[in-house]
């Protein structure tokens, strides 16, 4: 427990010092913003920065800071130090300065961004890699939900029944002017999940529970059988480093009205995520010590789901288990919804079609309606397939963090800014990517030394084609 609060305290001092030093990196001014300058009453809306704070937060968290965190907890105590490392230096980093970079380009989307710096290949891939994870988020943050409400029904009300019931709110939020559903759905359900947080994390101060390992007893007991290196740098996503985040910077980005607002609302919102997860993570790590029969559940969904409701009836009663259920229910769907409509515009800044008008929409909506719904059906066939989608999303949520890195390590560069503070993260989960494609047993399933070498060679690959192209740039600029 000792080892936790420190890491606790080390999280929330991040936002007030490394938070204060990207931000004055990013110089914000007084600048007219997206929605200043042209609100269309659809995406470009003015909002309050509280409520966009609350927005961003379920956003970014879904399921990912409470599952991912929980599943990456069976690693032990190693569990804490990335959620730290990696929220403070580099998922908070990422979304801050990806998100400005939208708001400074009139709200553009992902790929748009990286086209910029990147060039027209980068983007090109970009643009179809980015909607098919958001597809992919749109079709794995339904399974869970729609399997638990099933399954606290009547049987009339069966998996179909659900299935059918979210797809029509994913139309409705989809489509819908952001402030109607999502401006007043959204801060009620980020209450619901930062009070469920923080009832755990008074429970674990209360219960002080020696069984937690610390880092003077152990670095880390590792539950999986899978080595630390790559696989918990992958589990563990949103609740350090997320490529998925910049992909929801945009919709943020449409509403702001003033660049001083992405500090608490961008580096925030990420702190906050990463505390859930450090929460989640050590009452979690707790649990598989003293739940050992856990581990025999099936599939991420399930083993996540059962230990989340445990740990909250728990230790909350009968309201941690209603809260459970907003967590584990109400959240993903929020995230899957969001991540549609972020599709929807890249894909109308794809093929520059005006989304003021519902008809345009649904022009832009449909076929990616038709395709989500394709990845669903297979995804809740059985678990096997459900894992299948879910660790694909995972690398490639991860895989996505490299590109949106790489491109504000080259905008740094570019402006004669500190490029190292995203060029050492990038080349970490460069390293992180290629590894775990190389080894998993869904990639292409190499020797553990052989992935290791490929990766290491990757990472000097990238460092090489980094001088390389500086100094070019540096040579441009003398003459």
């Amino acid at each position: 427990m000792i080892t936790f609060t420190i890491c606790l305290l080390i999280l929330i001092a991040g936002y007030f010092v490394y938070g204060k030093f990207v931000e004055r990196i990013m110089r914000p001014d007084n600048r007219k913003t997206p929605a200043v300058v042209h609100p269309d009453g659809v995406d470009y809306i003015p909002m309050p920065a509280w409520k966009l704070y609350m927005i961003q937060f379920l956003n970014i968290a879904g399921l990912g800071p409470i599952f991912g965190a929980i599943m990456g907890a069976q690693f032990g105590t190693a569990s804490f130090i990335w959620i730290v490392v990696g929220t403070i230096f580099a998922g908070a980093t990422h979304d801050y300065m990806a998100g400005m970079l939208s708001l400074r380009n009139d709200g553009e989307s992902l790929p748009e961004t990286v086209g910029r710096y990147l060039g027209l290949p980068a983007k090109q891939v970009m643009r179809v890699f980015t909607v098919l994870l958001l597809i992919l988020v749109g079709a794995v943050f339904v399974s869970a939900p729609t399997g638990l409400l099933a399954g606290m029904t009547h049987e009339n009300l069966n998996i179909t029944f659900w299935i059918v019931v979210i797809f029509l709110y994913y139309i409705l939020a989809t489509l819908l002017p952001i402030d109607k559903i999502i401006g007043k759905v959204y801060p009620l359900f980020a209450i619901a999940i930062i009070f469920m947080g923080l009832g755990i994390l008074a429970m674990l101060f209360w219960h002080w529970p020696k069984e937690l390992p610390e880092f003077t007893e152990s670095f880390g007991t590792n539950y999986t059988g899978f080595d630390i290196f790559p696989m918990m740098f992958v589990s563990i996503a949103c609740g350090a480093i997320s490529g998925f985040h910049a992909t929801q910077s945009p919709l943020i980005a449409r509403c702001m009205t003033h660049e001083k607002q992405g500090r608490p609302i961008f580096y925030g919102a990420m702190i906050t995520e990463g505390i859930v997860a450090l929460i989640w993570a050590a009452a979690a790590t707790y649990f598989y010590g003293n739940h050992q029969g856990v581990l025999d559940a099936e599939g991420i969904p399930f083993t996540g789901a059962s230990v989340a409701t445990a740990i909250s009836k728990d230790w909350l009663g009968q309201l941690g288990g209603l809260l459970a259920l907003v967590g584990i229910i109400a959240a993903p769907i929020s995230t899957g919804d969001t991540a549609l409509r972020s599709a929807r515009l890249m894909v109308a800044d794809f093929f520059k079609v005006e989304q003021k008008t519902i008809p345009k929409r649904l022009l832009i909506s449909i076929p990616i309606f038709l395709v989500t719904m394709g990845f669903l059906l297979y995804s809740i066939k059985d678990a096997a397939g459900f894992n299948i989608i879910w660790r694909y999303f995972a690398w490639s949520n991860q895989a996505l963090s490299v590109f949106t890195l790489w491109t504000l390590t080259v905008y740094l560069t570019q402006n004669k800014k500190p490029y190292l503070v995203t060029l050492i993260p990038a080349l970490f989960m460069t390293s992180v990517c290629v590894t775990y494609i190389c080894y998993a047993p869904e990639g292409i399933g190499l020797s553990q030394n052989l992935s290791y070498l490929i990766g290491t060679m990757a990472v000097l690959i990238s460092i090489v084609w980094y001088i390389i192209w500086r100094r070019k740039f540096v040579s441009k600029l003398r003459y």
